[in-house]
């Protein structure tokens, strides 16, 4: 007990010490929690309990100019977040110097500019998770509550709170490779929705589905290994952060893998 006390206080120790950008915390949101804490919640409540019951004795709201604005905006935003990444130095990501966040934050300008650049990209990111929530405001709204199942609101909520952690608490350049690929995932989820949202004459072209859950499971996938990567060469960020994120992205690989099975595999049975 004594050991996991000690372990427990470490890694809190690890976390208050941890190097950040203290113009993170003048940002919107980035202050404390409460602000990001506040629109979860709120969205969690809506989405299970009011939203529901508002609508529970109203007609579907037709939104599909709002959709099809909505997920083209998504698509173009996502674009946008994968050409960050131009900012980043990938030869360094895995030597000694990527991984020393005391080396990457020192006090050379050119240093200090890239950590802004990078803080500024996950910023976006954190906030592209929040626009994201209207995902399942959209499914309350028209009357799709079969489509608001466990596995899609527990995403939605970890990730925008796992992107605020990771923009807080974990400064430099170990949170680029995540941000990617979620933001190339979501091209190609986002594109699929606007192709839907055109209307039936276009679902001939959305004969890929499935594979979009294929896709997400590789990118966990990658994004697992990566994560184990960092703690195999011992990256200086506070490892309690990298548990938890590789905890929360095995969770999420149950629970696609879980999806598809029940999605696909029985159809093909």
């Amino acid at each position: 007990m004594t050991s996991l006390i000690r372990l427990v206080v470490s890694n809190y120790n690890e976390v208050l010490k941890n190097v950040k950008d203290p113009m993170v915390d003048t940002w919107f949101l980035m202050g404390s929690p409460t602000p990001m804490l506040s629109i979860v919640s709120i969205y969690l409540i809506f989405v299970l309990k009011i939203g529901p019951k508002m609508m529970e004795k109203r007609s579907a709201f037709q939104l599909n100019t709002i959709m099809i604005i909505y997920n083209a905006f998504q698509v173009l935003f996502s674009i946008w977040l994968t050409t960050l990444v131009l900012d980043v130095d990938f030869k360094s990501l895995f030597s000694a110097h990527g991984c020393n966040i005391q080396n990457h934050l020192s006090s050379k300008p050119e240093n200090t500019n890239i950590q802004r650049a990078l803080s500024r990209g996950a910023w976006w990111y954190f906030f592209a998770k929040i626009i994201e929530l209207l995902d399942t405001v959209f499914f309350v709204l028209r009357k799709k509550q079969n489509q608001v199942t466990f596995l899609h609101v527990f995403h939605h909520t970890i990730t925008a709170v796992f992107s605020w952690c990771y923009l807080k608490l974990l400064p430099g350049e170990q949170g680029v490779i995540i941000g990617f690929l979620n933001s190339v995932v979501h091209i190609i989820m986002y594109t699929y929705y606007f192709i839907a949202a055109l209307g039936s004459k276009y679902r001939k072209y959305l004969w890929w589905k499935k594979y979009m859950t294929w896709i997400q499971l590789l990118q966990f996938g990658l994004m697992l290994v990566y994560l184990v990567l960092t703690l195999i060469m011992d990256c200086r960020t506070p490892k309690a952060l990298t548990y938890f994120f590789a905890t929360v992205i095995i969770i999420f690989i149950y629970l696609f893998s879980d999806f598809y099975c029940k999605a696909y595999k029985k159809k093909i049975t």
